[in-house]
């Protein structure tokens, strides 16, 4: 039992260590940061940003070097994010969005050397290299408790950073400018003793429909590597919800387990579209001719009907799913003697929703002028095209 519950007294010796420094929080220049702006690039990239971050901080009401610092990192959407806070209890505020700006390899976790996968999973910044072949390099701690478990136990690789440069073997890469900037933030935050900056690496950001439905796709044949992108939603849906990062505890098999994990929901489920009690109005028309001296007509002509068409058009958008914006419809109906729109048929419709407030709301256009057939007024059957929604 004790070795199940490891990572979790690791974690909360972190947070506790964390809050006493932080809580005497010194702003000096430390031997750390003496040494990082003996470097040519650190020294640079402070000069070019130090400034500006310090104007972001303070706009955002953080206080400045960063007092806690979190990093995650999504694969399939090339973006890593920057986010801080000032006290332990606060949540975190977003402060930072880089393009990740190369990717190799495929989603799911590094499982040995030369697989050229980025991790994925909960790891932390391990060190920090100021004359990087990359610009500037920030090391991760992979492979963590769980990777030890789960990947090949000679060669499960290493060497993982967050970097400058567009290139990587299975690292993550952003502009060197922006590891300039990365590098500014964790160092400053490190010299003035943040000892403990966590970076989470998720496959794909789990609130965007087109990487969520990606995912799922990917991992329906492998129960595997379902169950292990399960655990990483559960991660990104506590920091969500609750904007501070979850406790992770690694079991003796590697897996992880999240604290206090929020129940499982599927995220974009179609609305269920309501449904219409409309009965469209049905009439025994004996006669229809194929010809007649005089079509049906519209009050006001075909310039007042096209019109009416264009408002109907705007009406319907409304009821379109909320997948579809724009729709094809073709209705046909019958102008019977009397002038009015009966026994409405939708040739082409969307859905069954849809067609019914369609077939509804032409029901209700004001009368027309019916056709004329030998001197007299005529039954006379229509077909009506109607667009939908953006052009």
């Amino acid at each position: 039992m004790m070795k199940k519950f490891i990572w979790t007294v690791i974690l909360l010796i972190g947070f506790v260590s964390l809050q006493a420094q932080t809580s005497t929080f010194d702003v000096s220049t430390s031997s750390f940061l003496t040494y990082q702006l003996g470097f040519q690039r650190p020294r640079e990239s402070f000069a070019r940003k130090e400034a500006a971050l310090k104007a972001l901080f303070a706009a955002k009401n953080l206080i400045w070097p960063a007092r806690y610092l979190y990093i995650r990192s999504f694969k399939y959407d090339s973006q890593l994010e920057v986010w801080a806070k000032n006290k332990l209890e606060e949540p975190y505020k977003l402060v930072k969005i880089y393009k990740v700006c190369a990717l190799v390899g495929t989603l799911g976790p590094k499982r040995f050397e030369g697989d050229y996968q980025v991790p994925e999973g909960f790891y932390h910044i391990s060190g920090f290299n100021p004359n990087s072949n990359y610009y500037l390099s920030l090391r991760l701690n992979y492979p963590n408790a769980s990777d030890r478990v789960l990947s090949d136990p000679v060669r499960p690789g290493g060497d993982i950073y967050i970097h400058g440069g567009c290139s990587t073997v299975g690292c993550i890469p952003i502009k060197d400018d922006q590891i300039g900037e990365l590098y500014v933030m964790t160092a400053s935050s490190k010299a003035a003793g943040l000892d403990f900056i966590p970076v989470h690496i998720f496959p794909v950001k789990f609130d965007v429909q087109k990487s969520y439905e990606y995912i799922n796709t990917l991992t329906k044949d492998n129960p595997q590597l379902k169950a292990f992108a399960s655990k990483l939603e559960d991660a990104f849906d506590y920091f969500e919800t609750y904007k501070q990062v979850p406790v992770v505890m690694i079991r003796d098999d590697g897996e992880y387990v999240i604290k206090d994990a929020l129940p499982k929901t599927p995220k974009f489920q179609p609305k269920v579209r309501p449904t219409s009690n409309h009965k469209p109005t049905v009439r025994k028309i004996d006669f229809l001719p194929t010809s007649v001296a005089k079509w049906p007509e519209y009050p006001g002509g075909a310039a007042a009907f096209s019109e009416y068409l264009k408002e109907l058009s705007k009406e319907m958008e409304k009821v379109l799913p909320d997948d579809v914006t724009r729709a094809f419809a073709q209705v046909e109906f019958i102008i019977d003697t009397d002038g009015s729109a009966v026994n409405f048929k939708v040739l082409k419709g969307v859905d069954d929703y849809f067609n019914a407030v369609l077939v509804e709301k032409m029901e209700q256009m004001p009368k027309w002028s019916p056709a004329i057939y030998q001197g007299k007024p005529a039954a006379k059957k229509m077909v009506q095209s109607i667009q939908v929604g953006q052009e």
